[in-house]
């Protein structure tokens, strides 16, 4: 049974390895891990990755009921409270050092956007009312600093002025706005009005899936353009297959936090495409799926979230529209991957990071890092667990 098999994962597998880095001595969790197993307790420690660490705590006490998670919560959000939070401008810093000083004082929208979603489940799983409030301040400051007439801008110095935007740009460009930006701040958007239930956070969602719809998906291409200036111009030929799979079902969920039928309506023919296309055209013989495809050059190495995600979009899908078996069938198969190359077998250790085409783990990728954490394969043990679908 794969609830089973998943739960058993979880709670063997995934948590005491995160359980493992919280740092006792100087606060918050240990942000690099190699690959070779080796803890750098004197690294950087990152808003993003303790973010995610505090969401994947929360919901692991939210969904298993242990309160031993909620402890390992509550260490995260002291760290991100004490430490992550600027005092004087607000808003959350981007690194800061081992021990909680100020390192990378940029203010990111993707960086806001997360703690914000992690704050929010926090408050879900604790009923601290503090750290809502704190979710709404940074609410108040990416709307008051971070967006202009055309939607959200993303890089911004310490006092919220605007950079370039270096953090959330790959592939050779510098991007104005991006795709995982805009998402992810729906996705934290859509947790804090699932947890507050406060008006002022529906007319923002609105706004996101507008600009989803209508300047970032393409129906031509059926997929989410990633890289754009100012006047949302798309200013590469990507396809992110882990992203427009990912995006197939947090746009769903957001869609069901919001209850307004004319957005699901509106919304849900995008979601239908874009996992149907990654389906047909993103999966290699085993199942497991690609990268991401540029200029027509599909990049075929395998990278861990990008599996994780695949599982969640394809049960989704599944769910949504019950004559879709064969999407059943390739979450079952991703799932054997994952078990078979991607879960590291030694002892004490989690999920490869990447691996190349043949299946052999990317050495100098790590375990841990500002960018690798519990978030995607803790988010498909959890939502698999809750939504009871067996593979």
């Amino acid at each position: 049974m794969i609830i089973k098999e998943v739960k058993e994962h979880l709670i063997n597998h995934v948590l005491p390895f995160w359980m493992g880095l919280k740092d006792d001595k100087y606060g918050g969790f240990c942000c690099d891990v190699t690959y070779d197993l080796k803890y750098n307790h004197k690294s950087v420690k990152g808003g993003i990755y303790h973010s995610r660490i505090l969401w994947f705590f929360s919901n692991a006490y939210l969904t298993l009921k242990d309160k031993k998670y909620l402890a390992y919560a509550d260490h995260a959000y002291d760290f991100i409270r004490n430490s992550l939070v600027d005092k004087e401008y607000g808003g959350v810093y981007w690194t800061v050092s081992y021990d909680g000083k100020p390192e990378d004082d940029d203010k990111h929208t993707y960086n806001q956007a997360f703690t914000i979603y992690g704050l929010a489940s926090y408050f879900d799983a604790s009923g601290n009312t503090e750290a809502l409030t704190l979710a709404f301040d940074i609410f108040d400051k990416i709307e008051s600093y971070c967006k202009d007439e055309e939607g959200y801008m993303e890089a911004f110095s310490r006092r919220f002025m605007p950079t370039s935007n270096e953090k959330l740009s790959e592939n050779g460009i510098i991007a104005d706005r991006t795709m995982n930006t805009l998402l992810h701040l729906l996705e934290a958007y859509t947790e804090l009005y699932r947890v507050s239930h406060e008006e002022k956070v529906t007319s923002c969602i609105r706004e996101m899936l507008d600009i989803l719809a209508g300047k970032v998906y393409n129906p031509r291409l059926r997929r989410l353009e990633v890289f754009f200036n100012k006047d949302w111009k798309s200013m590469i030929d990507l396809h992110s297959y882990g992203h427009d799979i990912e995006a197939s079902w947090l746009i769903d969920r957001t869609c069901e936090v919001l209850n307004d039928k004319k957005y699901t309506t509106k919304i849900s023919a995008i979601t239908k495409a874009l996992a149907d296309h990654v389906h047909s055209a993103a999966l290699d013989d085993d199942s497991s799926v690609y990268n991401e495809c540029e200029n027509g050059i599909v990049d075929r190495k395998k990278v861990w979230w990008v599996q994780a995600e695949a599982i969640l979009g394809f049960v989704n899908g599944y769910q949504r529209n019950p004559i879709r078996t064969d999407y059943l069938e390739t979450a079952g198969r991703i799932w054997t991957y994952i078990k078979q190359y991607i879960i590291d077998p030694r002892e004490g250790s989690e999920w490869f990071n990447e691996l190349h085409e043949d299946g052999t783990p990317i050495e100098d990728k790590e375990l841990a890092g500002l960018w690798k954490c519990p978030y995607h394969n803790g988010r498909m043990c959890f939502e698999l667990i809750n939504r009871k679908i067996e593979l």
